[in-house]
């Protein structure tokens, strides 16, 4: 059975292809024998009443020197593919929101597409916590400078961070007696017109901000833990963050089984938990990454597995 696998991504050439969790599906799906096409979200369209893409077709290669190679482009209707991946990193924008609407489209039409185009609009991934608080540390969501301000005396060491940030852009700790406290919020609010995220400090952090990673709502066996470099309180690789790969904990495990039943419900079949400590802080449903750092110390193939999950999509559409 040829498969027929669309991914929509940022630029290929711009990729660091020995992190990328893209590039390491696309080697899992290659491997399996299957036809890979690249799509850029701009090449997406409507035309003649069906979702087209200028599509690429495309090899990839385990070489941080040549990882991929492109073949013949054309124009082609979505719909002759057996499934797309949504892979393109945030910012989480107009644009973005316009190619969610065109792929969702496209699975209307008949091709399966992950993660749910619907989904991944609907669930952002600080507010998606919210739906599972018992996970979760204290926290508040407002763009009420009095508000902050009450939470920050009653806990008196706190996170601060806007709803649309990525790799710990915008994160601030902020402690008792902060004297910069009031121009952050300021920042952060836009003066009171922004809604913003404030939460408990996890001490725990100096632990690491494990990323778990849930296939179809199953929860991969071990995690990345991201420990903050000296002085920052940010564990985000981006940030500087140095991964240590760790076994799931059973708080993990709990946590995990509260999230995984909705992510299933969702169409969100490869979605990454930020776990610090006992809590739950985000749920990344956009285009979650890890993949590689945890396959290279745990002998895994974590995107073998979420091929297995597309491929059962294909054959019971």
């Amino acid at each position: 059975m040829n498969i027929k696998l669309g991914v929509v991504m940022d630029p290929i050439e711009n990729i660091n292809p020995i992190k990328d969790s893209t590039l390491a599906m696309l080697l899992a799906a290659q491997t399996r024998g299957w036809s890979l096409y690249y799509m850029l979200p701009e090449s997406l369209c409507f035309s003649e009443g069906t979702v087209k893409a200028t599509s690429t077709e495309l090899r990839v290669y385990d070489d941080d020197k040549k990882w991929f190679e492109f073949g013949i482009t054309k124009d082609q209707a979505t719909k002759d593919l057996d499934a797309i991946i949504m892979r393109k990193d945030p910012p989480f924008d107009m644009d973005f929101i316009y190619a969610t609407y065109l792929l969702e489209e496209a699975a209307r039409q008949g091709t399966v597409v992950l993660n749910d185009p619907k989904s991944i609009r609907d669930c952002n991934e600080k507010l998606f916590t919210l739906q599972f608080t018992e996970c979760c540390p204290p926290l508040i969501v407002t763009a009420s400078h009095k508000r902050i301000r009450d939470f920050f005396e009653e806990h008196e060491d706190i996170i601060l961070k806007p709803l649309d940030g990525m790799g710990g852009a915008s994160i601030f700790r902020v402690k008792h007696n902060d004297p910069n406290f009031n121009v952050i919020v300021e920042t952060l609010t836009s003066f009171g017109q922004r809604q913003i995220m404030a939460q408990r400090f996890i001490p725990e952090i100096k632990d690491g901000d494990k990323r778990i990673l849930l296939i179809n709502g199953e929860p991969v066996s071990y995690g990345l833990s991201r420990i903050p470099s000296s002085g920052e309180t940010r564990g985000n690789l981006a940030a500087g963050g140095r991964g240590v790969v760790e076994k799931l904990s059973d708080r993990d495990k709990w946590i995990c089984s509260k999230i995984g039943p909705t992510l299933k419900e969702k169409g969100l079949a490869f979605v990454g938990l930020d776990v610090i400590g006992d809590y739950l802080t985000e749920i990344n449903v956009t285009s979650p990454t890890c993949i590689r750092e945890i396959d290279k110390f745990c002998d895994l193939n974590i995107g073998d597995d979420f091929m297995e999950c597309v491929l059962t999509k294909i054959e019971s559409a």
